[in-house]
């Protein structure tokens, strides 16, 4: 556990860094990188979302499909969702399946450009148009309501970025938003919990470090017949809140990259930001490996793309300069509660349970780690267990819709 705090002390401060001027142009000549949300209080959570400061630094590839479809989209870095679909074996499933179905996402603020900003992201890549005239994309507060709460950009970023992943993944899915006040657990609990009440899915890209007392928003993440999916966070070995919840799918991070040697078409390693780990506070919940290292929840249970170096684009106008590669754990929540969606999810508390019977459909994660010379399962995927499980990754990254 003290390495996953000093990582996300580290992470925060690393931040801190390259917002300030002058830094930041250094920093993105180089490939660097900044969270979209900064460091936050006791009590509070933050968002996963992370910015490659220089889109030409991006060192992922597209598959032709992407390339030609449509023309403009050929200069825009980062992957599209024709990657996406190629990368996890999912171009039928998501040209078919999930209408009708709603993926719910918890966040916190508002971003004031996200219907028109959504409309120019699926309009680029092809997709479907998803207005809230037509009843496809729906904007609550965490009540229910339609006051919505007040601005953040930080926070906007990753309601773009959540928004679109979703579209990526399941264009026919219908999209429903509710904003939290503010980004406390609890307002982000109720806000969850809003969720659930009308979706079969909800993803939570945000969460903290662990702390005393955290069973007791437990129940925020609980609901018959909704899947809940939180990400792992993005400060390295390391268990945060929600994802270690008994009840939530834990979706780490992978490093994503085309490749022409695999028949797949696509290599995937741990990303070093990934968290992961035993959790000091939640129980075992009955489904996972039991080893002499961890007893109680085990951080992650499944991953995919998370390394803003291997990011996704997306389109986010408010306060940002349009087209952006982004990253973090924050892009593989959504991704991996869209293709819950798809496979027509109703799993309830037990979804995550669903992918440890069905590891065989997954692709497995072999190579990579999130904490500097750690040699076990928990944080290094070269020692994962005989089932193929390792800490970073899970049981792995979807090849299709079969596991979930």
């Amino acid at each position: 556990m003290r390495r996953g705090v000093v990582g996300a002390g580290l992470v925060s401060l690393l931040s801190a860094v390259l917002l300030l001027p002058g830094v930041a142009s250094a920093q993105a000549a180089a490939g660097g990188t900044a969270a979209a949300c900064g460091p936050v209080g006791k009590g509070y959570a933050r968002c996963f979302t992370q910015v490659l400061l220089n889109p030409g630094a991006w060192r992922g590839g597209h598959v032709a499909a992407g390339r030609s479809k449509p023309a403009p989209a050929a200069t825009i870095a980062g992957y599209y969702p024709s990657d996406l679909q190629s990368a996890y074996g999912l171009a039928s499933a998501s040209s078919s399946d999930g209408s009708g179905v709603t993926v719910a996402i918890a966040d916190a603020f508002n971003n004031p450009h996200l219907a028109s900003d959504l409309a120019t992201y699926r309009s680029t890549f092809g997709l479907p148009p998803c207005t809230q005239s037509s009843g496809c994309l729906t904007i609550v507060n965490q009540s229910g309501g339609t006051k919505l709460p007040r601005g953040n950009k930080g926070w906007g970023t990753e309601e773009s970025l959540d928004l679109q992943m979703v579209s990526a993944i399941c264009p026919n899915c219908k999209i429903l938003l509710v904003e939290a006040s503010s980004a406390t657990f609890k307002n982000l609990g109720i806000a969850a919990t809003y969720a659930a009440a009308h979706a079969p899915v909800v993803s939570n890209s945000y969460g903290g470090s662990e702390f005393s007392g955290e069973t007791s928003y437990n129940g925020y993440y609980s609901a018959a017949g909704t899947t809940f999916v939180a990400s792992a966070g993005d400060s390295g070995y390391g268990v945060e809140f929600p994802a270690a919840a008994p009840t939530v799918v834990s979706a780490g991070g992978t490093t994503l990259t085309k490749s022409s040697s695999t028949a797949r078409g696509w290599t995937e390693t741990v990303w070093s930001g990934s968290g992961s780990g035993c959790s000091a506070y939640e129980p075992n919940p009955g489904w996972q490996p039991v080893t002499s290292l961890c007893s109680s929840r085990t951080v992650a249970d499944t991953s995919a793309d998370a390394n803003p170096n291997t990011g996704v684009a997306i389109y986010d106008s408010y306060g940002q300069p349009g087209w952006m590669v982004v990253g973090g754990t924050s892009v593989a929540s959504p991704v991996i509660a869209s293709v819950f969606a798809l496979a027509g999810n109703d799993f309830g508390p037990s979804g995550a349970q669903q992918l440890y019977s069905s590891t065989a459909s997954l692709y497995k994660v072999a190579s990579g780690s999130n904490s500097s010379g750690c040699t076990d399962y928990l944080c290094n995927a070269a020692d994962s267990l005989s089932s193929g499980y390792n800490g970073p990754t899970g049981n792995g990254t979807p090849d299709g819709i079969s596991a979930f």
